[in-house]
């Protein structure tokens, strides 16, 4: 199998195109219109065009998607360790976190198969180093990044369905919140459901990234009692 990351690039004598021009293309529609906008004729009509032109560079959608995991995991910058694993962890945690909100296509396509481009490899071999911090175990260290890696897609898709459902609704959560008032208030009058009562009438509601860094500290916690 012929991976795009182990074949020279398309180089015509004039350079009005370019593999990084591709990515940087599609990774503007699936930015504002979500993955389901994005095709190869999409992104040759964005580049001004052919479509048979675009794959002389890219042989398929497949190719692309990965392209564009590689150019956006380009924009975190490289980890500097501080010898700590605890905090160099979470700045992993933290900068993946920031990235797929950036690009909300993201998350799904982190989700399966490991991206296997430069930018990506470095990116993985940065979090396995934060991992060696805490252990020499190798199978421990990957399941340790692993391990984040899932809590930061769970706790990221739920911070960019409330996002969707924002712009899908029109209301922000605060407005979608006086909307139902009246309807919580009868609930928690009724006394039958006490313990979620309990919760509206006295819990503070936390922002995601307080609710973010919450959930980063139990696992941590977790990860250093093994």
């Amino acid at each position: 199998m012929s991976l795009v990351w182990s074949r020279e690039p398309y180089s015509p004598k004039r350079h009005a195109m370019s593999v990084e021009r591709v990515a940087g293309a599609a990774v503007a529609i699936a930015d504002a219109e979500g993955l389901d906008a994005l095709s190869m004729r999409r992104v040759a009509a964005e580049l001004g065009s052919g479509t048979t032109s675009l794959y002389r560079y890219v042989r398929n959608r497949d190719e692309l998607l990965d392209l564009m995991v590689d150019a956006v995991r380009g924009e975190e910058a490289p980890l500097r360790l501080s010898g700590d694993w605890r905090s160099d962890l979470a700045a992993v945690a933290h900068g993946q976190r920031a990235l797929m909100l950036r690009h909300p296509w993201l998350g799904s396509l982190l989700g399966t198969r490991p991206a296997l481009g430069p930018n990506s490899l470095r990116r993985m071999d940065d979090a396995l180093a934060a991992a060696a911090e805490l252990t020499s175990d190798a199978t421990r260290a990957a399941n340790v990044i692993g391990l984040i890696r899932d809590y930061v897609l769970g706790a990221v898709s739920r911070e960019l369905a409330e996002l969707e459902a924002q712009r899908r609704t029109g209301l922000s959560m605060e407005e979608w919140r006086a909307g139902v008032a009246p309807y919580i208030r009868e609930i928690v009058a009724g006394g039958a459901y006490p313990h979620l009562a309990k919760r509206i009438v006295e819990a503070r509601d936390l922002s995601f990234a307080e609710q973010f860094a919450y959930g980063l500290d139990r696992v941590l916690d977790g990860i250093s009692g093994e």
